[in-house]
């Protein structure tokens, strides 16, 4: 909802000041409480905070009484009324009604709390307003994210996001930033032992924010919040969620969201019994809850981050790594337009089968049973094909043609957990390392076509590698049109589709021949270098083990090529392509051979 106010210079004055406060209360913050020693007095940062809680309570109040409709203002802005109150309950109550021993410390630590998550809400909303202020909402999109690694890169850098009092070093946590944003799960430092539980929690929320999208979290808080999605900022969704009808998007954020939590919360209860199955692993309560639901998100957000050295090795002989990891996988990247058609479609079948009892008048009846879209059966089929071909590939090259030491001891269970994850989550249940070339090979395969369109996954996406191959398809069989489930696929869509495979193979081997330059000095294989390059741009975040190892300059191009492969190449050079213009004319033509 969008507030007109009386005095629109005095509007930008406030948001000019915001902007300086909520800067300066980031800094506060990670001043006070990101430092074992506060390089700034206690008293002070205390003071700023407080400072920063008059200017922006004053500046509510002020622009309450600048709008032109204070109803309007404050129908938009209702959720502060219950959190002014929360705050001030807690800043008159600490030391007489509840947590009598430090209440100055419990009255900061409220402040502060505040203040970020105000801060954190505005910076959410402003998102989805810059997205559809412009054209082009990719642009936002990769600005949000390299934003979003920044920041967490200089979290990481806090003295208490790290075990004792040494600051990780900024390629190191730019890195780390990056990988999880990126829903990778590439790492130079072990998460469980390298992290306090501070720098786990960062890496968490970035994996969560960086699976989801600032943007689409902005417009879910939003709707949460009561505020209706404009119709520029439903355009700017559609487009970042690649969703073809404009009515049903505010249906689609909340799905999302919905769908999100369910499966990461249904995730996490399954894999509470899993943790204290491995000898010398017992953990307390609060801490099964804690990994369980770190494993979830990661999981679902196909990041393939771990609180184990060896990842699930440990534990490749569990039920839950099977049934419960790999649905979490696979469902996170089917694409969030694929289970919102899936769970209408099972919904419609549902009602439709209790039509007994259902009064026969009611209007679904009235209409025929709602069909699976194109884009859900093209999904499914190819993920489907692709789980169980690259199970029985990695089977059999690994149980009768690997050299390893756990060559003969290779499961079909095996082989099918990495079938899984290798389109994009970077979990493992072998040691990569002592996989058959050819077993890599087959990784780097699936890797590179990843996931589906829409959703957490990485890669080509499986609906781009159909188009294409089926386009290859209509030309050996002299067909004009490319045909999928007896439906036309247009050209713009073809062109596109070769366009993204073809900048995917380049941007893979100029990543390889760029790393055998930085590395030259590392003596890594060329399978090593290859296979690092293609887990990076497919997010998937699997490893050969040279990642920790890597040069300050190959850290960089891994850097540049995971954030290529999470947003895209053709998102990247559509964003960077700030004048360009469609033109209005065509040359002659002339017939080339090909072929």
């Amino acid at each position: 909802m969008k507030i007109a106010y009386k005095n629109r210079t005095l509007e930008q004055v406030l948001t000019g000041v915001k902007a300086v406060a909520s800067v300066t209360i980031v800094v506060s913050f990670a001043l006070r409480f990101g430092f074992y020693e506060p390089p700034l007095p206690i008293r002070l940062l205390v003071g700023v905070l407080i400072g920063m809680l008059f200017i922006f309570v004053g500046g509510k109040l002020i622009r309450l009484f600048n709008a032109e409709s204070k109803r309007e203002y404050l129908v938009a802005n209702w959720y502060e009324i219950p959190m002014l109150i929360a705050l001030t309950v807690v800043l008159v109550g600490a030391g007489r009604w509840f947590g009598r021993a430090e209440p100055g410390q419990i009255q900061h630590w409220a402040i502060a709390l505040y203040l970020i998550i105000d801060v954190t809400i505005k910076f959410f909303m402003l998102c989805v307003r810059l997205a559809a202020t412009g054209k082009d909402p990719t642009r936002v999109l990769v600005a949000t994210f390299i934003v979003l690694i920044l920041t967490g890169a200089t979290l990481l850098m806090l003295p208490k996001a790290t075990p004792g009092r040494a600051s990780l070093p900024f390629v190191d946590a730019l890195f780390t930033s990056t990988s999880a944003t990126c829903v990778t799960g590439l790492a130079v430092k072990d998460t469980g032992t390298s992290f306090t539980l501070m720098g786990q929690l960062v890496i968490l929320a970035l994996i969560q924010l960086g699976g989801l999208g600032i943007v689409i979290l902005g417009a879910v808080l939003a709707l949460l919040l009561g505020q209706a999605l404009s119709v520029r900022e439903s355009v700017a969704i559609q487009d970042l969620l690649s969703e073809g009808t404009l009515g049903r998007i505010n249906r689609m954020v909340v799905f999302i969201f919905a769908a999100t939590a369910l499966f990461e919360l249904l995730g996490a209860a399954a894999l509470l019994r899993l943790w204290n199955s491995v000898p010398g692993r017992a953990l307390a309560a609060q801490h099964q809850w804690y990994y369980s639901i770190f494993h979830a998100i990661s999981a679902f957000c196909n990041a393939g981050f771990g609180l184990f050295s060896d990842s699930l090795v440990s534990y490749s002989r569990r039920w839950e790594v099977y049934l419960v990891i790999c649905p979490l996988i696979v469902l996170g990247g089917l694409g969030f337009g694929v289970l919102y058609d899936l769970g209408g479609v099972v919904l419609d079948r549902a009602l439709r089968l209790c039509r007994r009892f259902i009064h026969r008048s009611c209007p679904i009846f009235q209409q025929g049973p709602r069909r699976m879209w194109l884009q859900t059966k093209i999904v499914l089929a190819m993920t489907i094909c692709l789980i169980v071909g690259g199970t029985l590939a990695l089977f059999a090259f690994e149980r009768w043609t690997g050299q390893g030491p756990g060559a003969g001891n290779f499961s079909l269970w095996d082989a099918l957990f990495q079938s899984i994850t290798a389109r994009t989550a970077g979990f493992n249940t072998v040691d990569i390392a002592a996989l058959s070339d050819a077993g890599k090979f087959i990784l780097i395969l699936l890797m590179l076509i990843g996931g589906s369109p829409g959703g957490t996954a990485g890669g080509i996406k499986t609906v781009t590698f159909v188009v294409v191959l089926m386009a290859v398809i209509a030309t050996l069989r002299r067909r004009d049109d490319v045909e999928i489930f007896n439906r036309s696929i247009s050209l713009l869509i073809v062109r596109r589709a070769i366009t993204v495979a073809v900048l995917f193979v380049l941007a893979l081997f100029g990543a390889t021949l760029t790393l055998c330059i930085t590395e030259a000095s590392k003596h890594f294989t060329m399978m090593q270098m290859f296979f690092e390059v293609a887990s990076a741009l497919g997010t998937v975040g699997l490893s050969t083990g040279i990642t920790p190892a890597l040069t300050t300059a190959g850290k960089l191009i891994i850097i540049l090529v995971m954030l290529t492969g999470r947003l895209g190449p053709l998102t990247l050079l559509a964003a960077l392509a700030f004048n360009a213009k469609p033109v209005r004319y065509s040359y002659p033509g002339e017939a080339i051979v090909v072929g």
